[in-house]
């Protein structure tokens, strides 16, 4: 299967990623209607283990039902029962665009998912995601890396929302950033928060993952999304200073000054890279 470049570069560029179990074809419905910038289907942790046959029939018939629809799977990981069933599921299914891999551990097993010819989204979410982290990056295929804070935070056996734990897993979100660069992949996607109806704390921490180098974030409601969204999107007054930058390169050479403040290379292309983020298609030359 062939994605096109217009879902490939949504893939690349997306601010917010919302789940939904496959369990819930209302939701599922709802959520596609939503702002979300990419709705995954989960066959994983929001489905019961008696129910993993069911949510493979229902996310069937959907698709079915809807052959219009292009969607992303989370599927089970790789060691566990379903994991075979699903991946064969998402083979028939022309309708499953992205693949998104748990518990992400072994290269082999990204290698297994890649063979059906999707992109995929791997999520490093205990030690030996961690470990092998850069195998698992430069597999062919994967598309972006993703972060499972709280699962990770399990596997490592922190106490959770502690300044500990925090220093903990900011050094592995620093790894995620670090190998997403190295091997040319997306910014990678910051883990899910509990939080739902506190939009000044998700605001937060929204806020520190795209300042650590994230380029979205995985949500779980969509409360969450407004708040994903205004932190993910650069505001007018970012803008107007990326044109200006960008405005005042295509006439002077070397470093020159702005505002008062020095401009060479770097800050050029950070200005850039602020316009592509609204307009992918955009080189930085524009008017």
């Amino acid at each position: 299967m062939t994605v096109s470049n217009e879902a490939a570069s949504l893939m690349r560029q997306a601010r917010s990623a919302l789940f939904v179990p496959a369990t819930r074809p209302d939701r599922i419905k709802k959520a596609l209607a939503s702002e979300a910038d990419l709705v995954i289907i989960d066959l994983e942790d929001a489905v019961a283990l008696e129910d993993k046959s069911s949510a493979r029939e229902m996310l069937e018939q959907f698709l079915e039902e809807a052959p219009q629809v292009s969607l992303y799977v989370r599927i089970n990981a790789p060691g566990s029962e379903h994991f075979d069933a699903d991946l064969d599921l998402c083979a028939r299914l022309s309708g499953v665009s992205m693949i998104m891999v748990p518990k992400a551990e072994s290269a082999m097993a990204l290698q297994q998912a890649a063979a059906l010819g999707r992109p995929l989204w791997p999520l490093i979410e205990s030690a030996a995601g961690l470990d092998w982290i850069d195998e698992l990056a430069a597999v062919e295929g994967v598309e972006r890396l993703s972060f499972g804070a709280l699962d990770l935070a399990l596997d490592l056996g922190l106490e959770s929302e502690t300044p500990g734990a925090e220093a903990i897993l900011d050094q592995a979100r620093y790894q995620l950033v670090l190998h997403s660069r190295l091997a040319g992949l997306a910014p990678p996607m910051a883990g899910v928060s509990p939080v739902l109806d506190d939009d000044e704390v998700l605001h937060g921490m929204a806020l520190r993952a795209r300042q650590m180098g994230f380029g979205g974030m995985l949500c779980i409601h969509p409360r969450q999304l407004d708040p994903v969204h205004r932190v993910f999107t650069p505001d007018a007054e970012q803008l107007a200073w990326a044109q200006k930058i960008v405005t005042a390169a295509r006439t002077q050479g070397g470093a020159f000054r702005v505002d008062g403040q020095m401009v060479d290379a770097p800050v050029i292309e950070r200005a850039r890279r602020l316009l592509a983020r609204v307009d992918p298609s955009s080189t930085g030359t524009v008017a």
